[in-house]
């Protein structure tokens, strides 16, 4: 793979300082007196004068980095898979290469623990509110209501914080993760649909215990409510969303579609903002109703300015437009994407964005690529792999291009770190975020390994650039290539603690096809890593 050293972002960075705790002091040296200048020679001597000599002045000592610059030294696997190893070397900069990539002002997070925390305190605050209209009674069709109102006010604050998560605020999205985020949207979405169901049950069987009518009347009986039929309609919409969501359905459906139909959960959502309204719960107090009415109403504001207007206000102010497109390997390709103040967008190594490439094929569909390098110069670029239809026409991109990018999102960087060593570890084109934190990731020599797991040589992405970061910042890289199949599995627990002698004391950061990123979890938590610090994104959820 040949590549153009002239290009900023295929250039080797020389590594970033790590943080220091004080910066040492240099020992003062006496000055140096200035040399007397020659006398002029006497008249009539032909013997000029000698010149006094002076003593050079010695360079300063560079000051040692405060974390250790000890290297790991690279084992190589005896078996027939293939684990070829980049040994450090002392740093040769090219001419013209930037001192350190632009510093990136830290956006703010929510940590996952108090996104939990407020999400449980306010199912506290929907129970009390029930709990202080509930009338105790011992009555049948009572008991079926009061379970009716408390399983419908869950549900509606379900549909709300379903919406809140995919509602893409970045200090959510850059503390909990995108894939976080759609695992928790998923598991929330089976929890609604069963407290609608509940709902649905209960108030059915407590109008028909009230008015002593079977359930077939009671049924056509409640229809004939506008607000109940709202319910119901919105009730059928989720349904879809859900069976829509599910893993084997959704394999099966085109992203449009499968977007289409979600889009359904907004009307459904509105839809049940009608019949709560129209409830005892909702309706019984001017306060209730004015405390709920602004919760929909800021979901709904968060919701249209995150999802539109950001979006497009970022178009508008950057022009991102496709610059270059550039063949990396075998079905693999960078594109390389400027605009206009690039640097407000604020991207971090490690991070993605959503693309939608304004061409035919693409324009309908947001496609999720991380950076493969940091964000310079005015330029953005991402590395795909052709996997499917989408990213097999990203290769036919021309020049001019116009593009949106909503983002960046993901939890996948640096503020992930807690120990001093940290090791990336990457399958196939999972490379990518990893590339950008290789070359960022403050530390000195040894601090940072990276490991690629590629079937073969063929397979390995940005091969180049990795040896020239491994080279330049003095760390290990190895490429572990052979078969998933094979005998020898260069992921297990004894072959990550040969190439990495002290890997329980690492943070590892992880990113691959899903089967490789599961086999090597489990690998690293019986190498002794503890699952705290195994960070990774799911690119399937995000």
């Amino acid at each position: 793979m040949t590549t153009e050293a002239s290009h900023p972002l295929y250039v080797p960075l020389a590594p970033l300082a790590a943080p220091r705790a004080e910066e040492p002091r240099r020992r003062r040296r006496p000055p140096v007196p200035p040399a007397r200048p020659a006398e002029p020679p006497a008249a009539g001597s032909a013997r000029p004068a000698e010149p006094v000599a002076t003593r050079p002045a010695r360079p300063a000592r560079s000051a040692r980095p405060a974390w250790s610059a000890r290297s790991v030294r690279s084992v190589r696997p005896a078996d027939p898979v293939a684990a070829r190893s980049v040994r450090p070397a002392r740093p040769v900069r090219p001419s013209g290469v930037p001192s350190a990539v632009p510093s990136v002002v830290p956006a703010l997070r929510l940590a996952p623990g108090r996104l939990r925390a407020g999400v449980v305190a306010g199912a506290g605050a929907v129970g009390l509110l029930w709990g202080l209209q509930a009338r105790p009674s011992a009555r049948l069709d009572v008991l079926f209501a009061s379970g009716a109102h408390l399983t419908g006010l869950l549900a509606g604050y379900g549909v709300l914080v379903l919406l809140l998560l995919m509602a893409r605020i970045p200090a959510v999205e850059h503390g909990v993760g995108a894939d976080r985020l759609a695992r928790r949207h998923a598991l929330g979405g089976r929890y609604v649909l069963g407290l609608i169901a509940a709902h649905a049950v209960l108030a059915l069987c407590g109008h028909a215990v009230h008015t002593h009518a079977d359930l077939v009347t009671a049924a056509g009986d409640l229809l004939s409510y506008g607000a109940i039929a709202a319910a119901t309609a919105g009730t059928a919409l989720l349904v879809a969303v859900g069976i829509t969501s599910a893993r084997t359905v959704r394999r099966r459906l085109r992203h449009e579609t499968w977007r289409a139909v979600h889009l359904g959960a907004l009307l459904a959502a509105a839809l049940g903002f009608v019949h709560q309204l129209a409830g005892p719960d909702i309706a019984g107090g001017l306060l209730t109703r004015w405390l709920w009415s602004l919760a929909h109403a800021v979901v709904a504001v968060l919701l249209v300015w995150y999802r539109i207007v950001v979006p497009v206000r970022a178009a508008l102010r950057h022009d991102l437009r496709v610059a270059e497109v550039r063949d990396e390997g075998p079905g693999v390709v960078s594109v390389l994407i400027r605009g206009r103040g690039v640097d407000r967008l604020r991207a971090e190594p490690g991070q993605f964005f959503r693309w939608r490439f304004l061409r035919r094929g693409l324009w309908a569909t947001a496609l999720p690529f991380s950076l493969s390098a940091p964000v310079r110069d005015d330029t953005l670029r991402i590395t795909v792999k052709a996997l499917g239809d989408h990213t097999r026409r990203v290769r036919r991109l021309r020049p001019g291009t116009r593009v949106l990018a909503t983002g960046p999102f993901g939890a996948l960087t640096a503020h992930r770190r807690t120990r001093r060593k940290v090791l990336l570890l990457a399958g196939g084109v999972g490379i990518t975020p990893l590339r950008a934190l290789f070359e960022t990731l403050p530390g000195g020599p040894g601090d940072v390994t990276l490991l690629y797991r590629a079937s073969d040589s063929s397979s390995v992405v940005l091969r180049e650039e990795l040896e020239a970061i491994a080279r330049e910042r003095r760390a290990d890289l190895h490429f572990l290539l052979g078969p998933s199949d094979g005998s020898f599995d260069p992921l297990a627990p004894r072959a990550l603690r040969n190439l990495v002698p002290d890997l329980a004391a690492h943070d590892v950061y992880l990113c691959g096809p899903p089967a490789m990123a599961r086999a090597a979890t489990a690998s690293l938590r019986r190498a002794g890593v503890p699952a705290s610090r195994i960070h990774s994104e799911d690119f399937d959820h995000a």
